[in-house]
């Protein structure tokens, strides 16, 4: 899988300390989007998926144990095969608390009829879907911007007032670099 960045522990993608994956491509470009070195297919890292397995633990496993998964962009259906298998991984070693951005719509990756695509859709707690509109970014909230919608599939408790919840962005120092974490 072709990672742009990995934030090991992040509390601005979701609730709790999460582990954050920034797949690399995009075909959106959104204005104003706080990460456009993802926008290559081409850059970012090769990652094999054991080696992305090796680097989480299971749940539980650290001082400070990771409450969940984000999965964010570039666009993480660009890899959807890599994405399905990551993601079934992740579940079969405990996880149940997995959120994917993605810049389609949830109609859409429906509509694919790829079997990938469903494989993702079945294993993950929540789905943000839509692309960012920076003229619709009303300040609230996980989601970018207000046409964005929040999909959850588990653990309904968990992710209640993830559209109403206060902001946070976090610069993470990486490789010659830096990544925006977060929503802005």
């Amino acid at each position: 899988m072709r990672l742009s960045g990995i934030t090991r522990e992040s509390i601005v993608d979701g609730p709790g300390i999460r582990l954050v994956l920034f797949t690399q491509g995009c075909p959106f470009e959104c204005k104003n989007c706080h990460n456009p070195e993802s926008w290559p297919a081409d850059g970012g890292t090769e990652y094999p998926i054991r080696k992305i397995l090796r680097m989480i633990k299971r749940p539980g496993q650290k001082k400070k144990p990771l409450q969940g998964i984000t999965f964010s962009g570039g666009e993480p259906f660009l890899q959807t095969k890599e994405l399905a298998a990551l993601v079934e991984a992740l579940r079969t070693r405990g996880w149940d608390d997995i959120i994917v951005y993605t810049g389609y719509r949830l109609e859409e990756l429906q509509r694919k009829h790829n079997r990938p695509a469903r494989e993702v859709l079945k294993n993950i707690s929540v789905l943000i879907d839509g692309e960012y509109i920076d003229s619709l970014n009303d300040g609230r909230g996980i989601r970018g911007s207000s046409n964005q919608r929040i999909h959850t599939f588990a653990n309904e408790g968990l992710y209640q007032g993830l559209a109403t919840c206060g902001r946070k962005l976090e610069s993470v120092k990486y490789g010659e670099g830096f990544l925006m974490v977060g929503v802005q």
